[in-house]
């Protein structure tokens, strides 16, 4: 079949997205048809996005912990059932290529200690393996439902681990992972718009 022969307008785009991805597309008035391939993967993705990564660049990809604490939420987090004062862990990531030593995608997460599996629990903690290889090896059954997704503008420590000018648009989506009909986890990934930008590129941004 020749796929060339096919042009889709940007509603038709639309309409064939999951509806929680339409829907937090719509609300940040996201072009979908102005996004690459790539980067629509991304966003919209049940799969493990560290594999996807590593076949996109043709290298491997490892996991770079920037923090890991305990905390005591500020507020509810409605999507995850979770209200004001439960502990939580709060993490923050970056995928990295192990061979070009290049930032592809920050990540941070909000994970409900209390609602792992004990031995998931301490390979979370004590491993740098990513959440993504973690299920696959703990078969894990899981569900992912998009709570937002959008553009928002480069802070200095993003801009520093991009290694790109501040005020730089990054995309983003947030998602909460769903096992045993409760949500474990609310995971942000961010990534330059630049990025990704040639689904048939040679890996390079």
């Amino acid at each position: 079949m020749n796929f060339s022969m096919y042009h889709f307008n940007s509603l038709e785009i639309i309409t064939i997205m999951r509806n929680d991805l339409q829907n937090s597309l719509n609300r940040h008035h996201i072009e979908p048809s102005s996004l690459s391939i790539f980067q629509r993967i991304l966003l919209t993705t049940d799969g493990t996005v560290t594999d996807i990564l590593e076949s996109y660049l043709s290298e491997p990809i490892q996991l770079v912990k920037l923090s890991e604490a305990l905390i005591t939420l500020p507020q509810d987090i409605p999507a995850m059932q979770l209200e004001k004062g439960a502990e939580v862990v709060e993490r923050k990531i970056l995928l990295r290529g192990r061979i070009s030593r290049k930032n592809f995608i920050f990540a941070d997460s909000i994970i409900a200690l209390e609602r792992l599996d004990e031995d998931f629990r301490n390979a979370l903690l004590k491993t740098k393996i990513t959440i993504g290889k973690l299920w696959l090896e703990h078969r894990v059954e899981s569900f992912k439902e998009i709570v937002d997704s959008g553009k928002e503008t480069a802070n200095e420590e993003l801009s520093h681990y991009f290694q790109l000018e501040q005020n730089i648009n990054l995309l983003f989506r947030t998602y909460c992972v769903f096992s045993n009909n409760q949500a474990i986890m609310m995971i942000t990934e961010k990534f330059p718009e630049t990025y990704f930008l040639n689904a048939f590129d040679t890996g390079k941004p």
